[in-house]
């Protein structure tokens, strides 16, 4: 729903930038970036600067990336003396002046919930299948857009969640799990659309309307990583030799360099390996940390990155490889889709490593405490024990393409989709990951940057 209000006056001093920002040393520079950016945007208003805040500096706690553990803590520094909370992703495009317009349109003394809305068309299992119903009624924003909460409903939030803390319930979309949160079976507030919270490219005509708009493509941050120093791990058991491993090999594997598949069971016509793991109906701790053993020994070329993909994973390589030109090897990096308890970070159905992030795992003594353990949880303690970040990319995703709104899709490249049930895995992959225009204008505007 859009809505429309009278002028209400706003200092910018008196709005709050969250930037949604990630440990990872790209993704601080990234929110630096934008910080930068909005101070300058200020003082060419000559405006007094507002305040700016950098999400991963606010806590030692990596569960806090899921906001809501936060609000407690804006309240309790800003409750008082601020009108907004305006949360940004750090790719997010800012137009001050007319941000600054829009926020005056609503009145910070009652409770508001802003962004630009998205809803599903059908129930999806990454919302658990809420409003089954009618999934469109309920809309939840999209956070490339930004989104924004008067300090009315941060105070009522907090009081929230001080009379009953939150559960460590699986997060599996922010977005989504957020709206559920502040409207709460009805008693708090639904999401009021904002037109100018926009998710188009800043460059279309369109955008001019816009107080927010992203960027126009993928990160790309210099040639991207060579196909051959990635390794690329599948994890698959004997029952899916014949229709899971045929579709990876009709479709991305043609884009590997190095790739081995891992089962329970040697095939020498696929081939796969057998790791001496017995196959496990879910979990599959056992057989990643084999893998990880594996990657650092003789028996497989020495590369910097290592991919782990289930067997039903659909993905991009050339994508990938552009992605992770943004990333220094040498650091401990873990990249993947965040999927997590409230108080505790895990990756998901496909993960990526940098050598040295295997290195000091394995070295940490870390290990599964059986076969069947979650592979994503156990890694998230370990990386979480280790202090090395699990960082999130919204370009990974644990379902197929229509669990996700077509709008959220609309504006990005994805990487990755997981799972083949009740579709055409093959038309899914050609529709949405092979090789196109965008992947190769990735890699010409590379060669006309470098």
């Amino acid at each position: 729903t859009y809505v429309f209000f009278s002028v209400f006056v706003v200092d910018l001093r008196e709005v709050v930038f969250v930037i949604q920002s990630q440990r990872n040393s790209f993704h601080v520079q990234q929110a630096e970036k934008l910080r930068k950016d909005l101070l300058l945007q200020a003082q060419a208003l000559q405006e007094s600067p507002p305040v700016i805040l950098l999400l991963h500096t606010l806590t030692d706690n990596e569960g806090d990336w899921s906001i809501l553990p936060l609000l407690p803590y804006l309240s309790s520094q800003f409750g008082k003396n601020s009108s907004w909370i305006m949360f940004l992703e750090e790719d997010t495009r800012v137009k001050l002046h007319k941000l600054h317009e829009v926020l005056k349109k609503f009145n910070c003394r009652q409770e508001w919930f802003l962004g630009k809305p998205l809803h599903d068309e059908e129930s999806t299992i990454i919302h658990h299948y809420a409003f089954s119903e009618n999934p469109a009624a309920f809309e939840y924003p999209d956070f490339s857009a930004g989104w924004a909460l008067s300090i009315s409903l941060v105070n009522s939030l907090t009081s929230k969640i001080e009379e009953e803390p939150l559960k460590s319930d699986f997060t599996i979309d922010l977005k989504h799990e957020v709206a559920l949160y502040i409207w709460e079976d009805g008693k708090g507030p639904r999401l009021t659309g904002v037109p100018e919270l926009c998710t188009l490219p800043e460059h279309k005509p369109r955008a001019q309307y816009c107080a927010t708009t992203v960027s126009s493509h993928s990160p790309v941050c210099g040639q991207p990583v060579k196909s051959d120093n990635i390794f690329v791990a599948v994890k698959t058991c004997k029952k899916f030799h014949s229709d899971r491993v045929p579709v990876v090999k009709k479709t991305w594997a043609k884009q590997a360099s190095l790739l081995e598949y891992y089962s329970d069971y040697a095939d020498p016509t696929i081939p796969t390996i057998n790791l001496g793991v017995p196959n496990t109906e879910r979990g599959h701790c056992g057989k990643t940390f084999a893998i990880l053993r594996r990657y650092l020994s003789s028996h497989v070329p020495k590369t910097d990155w290592l991919l782990i993909v289930d067997d039903d994973t659909l993905i991009s390589l050339p994508r990938l490889q552009a992605l992770l030109s943004c990333y220094d090897s040498s650091e401990p990096v873990c990249l993947g889709e965040r999927i997590y308890p409230v108080l505790l970070c895990c990756v998901s159905y496909r993960m990526v490593f940098s050598r040295e992030a295997v290195v000091q795992l394995l070295a940490s003594g870390c290990k599964c405490y059986t076969n069947d353990a979650p592979d994503d949880m156990v890694l998230g303690m370990c990386l979480n024990a280790l202090r090395v970040p699990v960082t999130h990319s919204p370009l990974f995703h644990q379902a197929r393409p229509e669990d996700y709104a077509k709008e959220f899709l609309a504006h990005q490249t994805p990487i990755s989709f997981h799972k083949h049930w009740n579709i055409d895995p093959i038309a899914v992959f050609n529709k949405w990951l092979l090789n196109d225009k965008h992947t190769e204008a990735l890699q010409k505007s590379t060669k006309e940057e470098l």
